[in-house]
C-alpha cells in the first residue's frame, strides 16, 4: 500500500510517538509509507531525529502551523494538495486538529480516489474550553467529517462524543488502542534505580510522580497544591515532574515559596526511549490533566506496575479500574487527590505492588505496537477492499 501519515508537528507527545510507532511499523512491514509534518518547535522537544534514525520518508511542510494564521493555512492546504495529487496515495491518513482539518480536505479534494482516515488522539472541542472556541472546533471537525471515510479512535469516550454530536458513523469508524513497545517497561525496574539515586532516594522513601508538558490543562499545578499540604506529614515521600513547558519557571516559584526544593523534582524534557525508567522509578503515580484521549502517561506508568490516581477525564477511566489498579476522582477536586494520596502512602508496601501488578498485567495485553498494527493494518485492507469491490459493482 501506498499511505501517507500527516500531522501538525512531531513534538515529544503521546499522538506523535502513536504516529512514529504506526510509520515505523508500516514501513517495517513493507508498505510505501510517507510522513508529512510542520515545525516542530518549542519546548516539548522534537522527534524529527528519530524519523531520520528510522530513514522514513519524510515532507516538511512549514507553514503547517498549530495556530490559526490564514495565509499560512492556504498554502498549506496547496501544498499538501500536491503532495497528494503527486503521490495518488491508497490511504490518506490524519492526526490532530490542524492537520486533521486542512489534510482531510485537500486529500478529499485533490486526491478522490484516496481513503480519508483521521485518528482521534484527543478531543478538539471539550469541557475546560471557552464556549466560541469550542464552537468553533465542533464546526470545523463536522465539515471535516464529511471529508472522512474512517475514523480511529485512542478512546471509545471520545469516540462517543464525536458520534453524540453527529461527527462520523459507527459502522464507518473503530477504537484502536495507542500502543508502545511495553517490552521496555519489563527490563526498566533495574535502571530506575540510577534515577532514584541521583535524586538521593533510599528504598524508604516514596516518589510520587507525573509524566506530563508542564502546559495549561495538564493540572499540575493541582499536583503541587496537594503534595505542599501533605509534605510535612510525610517526610519521606517526593514529588517527580516528568517533562518541561512554559509553567516550570511558575512551578519552580511555587515550590520555593513553600519551601520543598529539596523534595520536588523538575526532570525536563525527557526523551521517550528514557520514559519507562522514569515511570518504573514513581511509587505512585499521578495524572490531573483536564483534557485527554486515552491518557498515555497513565498507561505508561501502569506499564512500569505502579497505581495511579487520576483526574476522571474523557479516557482515563477506560485504563483505570477504581480501586484496583489505581483511583478515579473528579477533576479539580484537590481535596479527594488529597485523601487518596495519603491512602496509597499509608498503604502495606506489597498492597500496592498488588495494585500495580494489576494495571501491568491489563497494559501488557492490551497496549502492544504490535497489536496496534495489525489492526490498523487490517482496517487498512478492509477499507481499500471495500472500496475495490463497490467500484466494480459500479461498473
Amino acid at each position: 500500500m501506498k499511505i501517507a501519515h500527516v500531522i501538525t508537528r512531531m513534538i515529544v507527545g503521546g499522538a506523535q510517538e502513536n504516529t512514529l510507532s504506526t510509520v515505523i511499523g508500516l514501513k517495517n512491514r513493507k508498505h510505501d509509507v510517507l510522513l508529512i509534518s510542520g515545525p516542530s518547535t518549542g519546548p516539548e522537544g522534537s522527534m524529527e531525529a528519530d524519523v531520520k534514525k528510522h530513514k522514513i520518508n519524510f515532507i516538511f511542510v512549514p507553514q503547517l502551523v498549530r495556530n490559526i494564521n490564514p495565509l499560512y493555512d492556504v498554502i498549506a492546504f496547496i501544498k499538501l494538495g500536491v503532495i497528494f495529487r503527486r503521490h495518488k496515495f491508497d490511504i490518506i491518513h490524519t492526526h490532530s486538529a490542524k492537520a486533521g482539518f486542512i489534510g482531510r480536505i485537500a486529500g478529499k479534494i485533490f486526491s478522490r480516489k484516496s481513503k480519508i482516515i483521521h485518528t482521534l488522539h484527543g478531543p478538539s472541542f471539550y469541557q475546560y474550553q471557552p464556549a466560541l472556541a469550542k464552537f468553533c472546533y465542533m464546526m470545523s471537525e463536522k465539515i471535516a467529517g464529511f471529508c472522512t471515510d474512517y475514523f480511529i479512535s485512542v478512546s471509545s469516550v471520545i469516540l462517543e462524543r464525536y458520534l453524540r454530536h453527529g461527527i462520523g458513523k459507527r459502522e464507518k469508524s473503530c477504537v484502536i488502542r495507542s500502543g508502545f513497545e511495553i517490552e521496555k517497561y519489563k527490563v526498566a525496574l533495574e535502571s530506575s534505580q540510577g534515577i532514584r539515586n541521583k535524586l538521593g532516594l533510599g528504598k524508604q522513601d516514596i516518589l510520587i510522580g507525573m509524566i506530563g508538558r508542564l502546559f495549561p490543562l495538564k493540572g499540575q499545578e493541582y499536583l503541587l497544591k496537594v503534595f505542599a499540604k501533605i509534605a510535612g506529614d510525610y517526610p519521606n515521600t517526593h514529588l517527580i515532574l516528568v517533562g518541561d513547558g512554559i509553567l516550570k519557571d511558575r512551578f519552580e516559584i511555587f515550590v520555593k515559596q513553600q519551601n520543598l526544593q529539596k523534595r520536588v523534582h523538575f526532570t525536563g524534557l525527557v526523551e521517550p526511549e528514557k520514559i519507562p525508567y522514569f515511570a518504573s522509578a514513581i511509587d505512585i503515580g499521578v495524572h490531573t490533566s483536564l483534557r485527554e484521549g486515552l491518557p498515555r502517561a497513565v498507561v505508561q506508568i501502569l506499564a512500569a506496575g505502579k497505581p495511579v490516581i487520576a483526574f476522571d477525564i474523557d479516557g482515563a477511566r477506560e485504563v483505570i479500574r477504581d480501586g484496583l489498579n489505581g483511583f478515579l476522582i473528579p477533576a479539580k477536586n484537590e481535596a479527594i487527590l488529597e485523601k487518596k494520596l495519603r491512602f496509597l502512602i499509608e498503604q502495606p508496601e506489597e498492597e500496592t505492588k498488588k495494585m500495580g501488578r494489576y494495571g501491568q498485567e491489563m497494559v501488557f495485553e492490551e497496549f502492544s505496537v504490535e497489536k496496534m498494527l495489525a489492526k490498523i493494518e487490517k482496517l487498512y485492507f478492509n477499507i481499500l477492499k471495500e472500496s475495490f469491490c463497490h467500484n466494480n459493482r459500479k461498473v
